[in-house]
């Protein structure tokens, strides 16, 4: 396979641990020589809402030429970072340029609170911020009643149950992106947007668009919060 998108050959990933979990986040800034490929295939390619996420806007699949240099590039690294067995192999699960365009008040329940994607242990979002200026960062959360940051297989019911609790005694909350601090939910970290800088960390973080309503909900791909979204996990 020829590879479309040029990896920028100097790269240096850096391993941040945040939270009371010390949960490891690999961030790498300019991890391609120019994000301009993939922003040329954002104009090119048609933009639907997804039908099997919530992801509160619209997505494009990416094809393999694009997305299997940029996994090639960093897989060993997670396989050291997060101790993955050498006996699993890495597996790509779904491949997307994403943008956010959902108005706050056309907001879903789900899409109102910090989510995680899965609560299976070796399963990675590889987040690559792709457009120029000022965007919103991606927040992670703590669960306020149970501490939790990781909703793994064994925390999964008792999360879902805090949840329910929570929905039975207050309510629903209002219609609006979660950008702060609430009384179920703390924003503990945020990793900041910037342009061509690529993040990866456990599916089953607690995490959250911190959502700027002036500039992010915007299903232009020339000027909206465009990221390319990789999902793999190690089976």
């Amino acid at each position: 396979m020829q590879p479309i998108a040029d990896i920028n050959a100097d790269f240096t990933p850096e391993v941040i641990r945040v939270g009371n979990e010390q949960t490891p986040v690999i961030i790498i800034d300019d991890f391609l020589s120019s994000s301009t490929v993939l922003e040329e295939l954002a104009q090119q390619i048609s933009f639907e809402p997804d039908k099997f996420s919530l992801y509160p806007g619209v997505r494009a699949k990416i094809p393999p030429e694009y997305y299997v240099p940029l996994l090639q590039a960093v897989y060993q690294g997670i396989y050291k970072v997060y101790q993955v067995p050498r006996t699993l192999r890495l597996k790509p699960m779904d491949a997307y340029l994403s943008l956010l365009s959902t108005e706050q008040e056309n907001l879903q329940l789900l899409q109102r609170m910090p989510h995680f994607d899965t609560e299976r242990p070796f399963y990675f979002a590889v987040l690559i911020y792709l457009n120029n200026g000022v965007h919103g960062d991606t927040g992670l959360f703590r669960h306020k009643p149970s501490g939790f940051e990781r909703i793994h297989q064994n925390r999964f019911q008792t999360y879902q149950n805090y949840r329910q609790q929570h929905l039975q005694q207050f309510g629903e909350p209002e219609s609006q992106y979660i950008t702060a601090s609430n009384d179920q939910y703390e924003l503990y970290q945020r990793l900041e947007y910037k342009p061509n800088r690529l993040v990866i960390y456990p599916g089953n973080l607690l995490h959250s668009t911190i959502v700027d309503i002036d500039r992010d909900i915007d299903a232009n791909p020339q000027t909206g919060r465009l990221t390319c979204n990789l999902f793999v996990e190690f089976v």
